[in-house]
């Protein structure tokens, strides 16, 4: 077995990430291939599931080059105390801190190879922001770490439901300051980073790259908006010279039923929901979100930390496998 696990951060720990780890070891402990070991806090973890209804052996481990030999009988645990222990669906930003440190200690084991690939449980940005997190999430910390270290990144969202991969050109940013937003460069700079990504961590030689437009029915030839004329269709056709097979604007409530869908790789989106509310409607439980233009693997669940479920012992763990699975897949490439 490889002796460079995957390293599973351990996001709010209010929230669901607790039980939903238990229950994904439960799930993939016999597979060597999706070997993991968690980053938090060991005794909060276990205290945790048992009042979740799961029953979990731990067995704390020093360095990630031992969680291979845990893993196929024990959920591996770097363990990382907590400042105070967790109840579930109570934030206490007494453990933001301890959240962040997480997260860089996590991109710092991959950075220095000591594990295949990082995914990251779903933190409470509200509670990080309480303690000064300057950052919009995951994404764009973890490329502020890579680049405090001389590293290049130009971080990219794309999600992952079945068959369908979608990045958002703008993220987390109000709807009306999108069309401002949007550059043709914006959209050539993760066009170039996507197509690689999909080329070297997905085996996709040639990737087909649909567009959307930002207007309804891409703007009717300017009609109903000029961003397809002077942003989109220029940044197609400098994407085209690059020798990228990049076609659009689409007209993007046509764009993701299953024939359109088997004409693209992945599709570039204007927006946030223009990505998002299909990937969530195609596979609501299983979508994945994977960080592209880092030099190493980060993937995600797909959802927040949902303190509603919290503790309940319901919270369904299949975004959390597929996103620890696909990662694996591509630390295999």
């Amino acid at each position: 077995m490889s002796a460079r696990p995957i390293v599973l951060t351990c996001g709010e720990p209010a929230g669901i990430a607790p039980e939903i780890t238990a229950k994904a070891w439960g799930a993939l402990h016999s597979d060597a291939a999706a070997c993991f070991c968690f980053l938090g806090d060991a005794h909060d973890i276990a205290a945790r599931a048992e009042v979740a209804g799961i029953q979990i052996p731990i067995t704390v481990i020093a360095s990630p080059s031992e969680a291979p030999e845990v893993f196929g009988h024990s959920l591996p645990v770097l363990h990382m105390p907590l400042r105070e222990p967790s109840r579930a669906a109570k934030i206490n930003t007494t453990n933001s801190n301890v959240v962040i440190d997480v997260i860089s200690a996590a991109a710092n084991m991959c950075l220095r190879g000591e594990a295949c690939a990082m995914v990251t449980n779903p933190i409470q940005k509200d509670a990080l922001y309480a303690v000064g997190f300057k950052h919009q999430g995951h994404t764009d910390f973890l490329a502020s770490l890579v680049r405090a270290q001389g590293l290049a990144a130009q971080d990219v969202m794309m999600l992952v439901a079945a068959d369908l991969r979608a990045v958002p050109i703008t993220v987390h940013i109000p709807l009306k300051d999108v069309p401002g937003a949007l550059s043709s460069e914006m959209i050539v700079a993760q066009g170039r980073v996507t197509t690689a990504a999909l080329r070297d961590k997905f085996g996709i030689a040639k990737p087909r790259i649909a567009v959307t437009g930002l207007n309804p029915h891409a703007g009717e030839n300017g009609a109903m908006g000029h961003e397809e004329q002077a942003v989109i269709a220029p940044a197609i056709a400098a994407l085209r010279k690059l020798g990228i097979n990049a076609f659009g604007p689409l007209s993007a409530d046509t764009a993701f039923h299953p024939d359109a869908r088997a004409t693209y790789d992945v599709i570039l989106c204007m927006y946030h929901d223009q990505a998002l509310i299909p990937v969530k409607t195609l596979d609501f439980h299983g979508g994945v979100n994977v960080t592209l233009g880092l030099p190493f693997i980060r993937t995600s669940p797909d959802h927040g930390t949902a303190l509603g479920l919290a503790g309940s012992g319901t919270a369904r763990p299949d975004s959390l496998i597929a996103a620890i699975t696909l990662a694996a897949h591509m630390a295999a490439r």
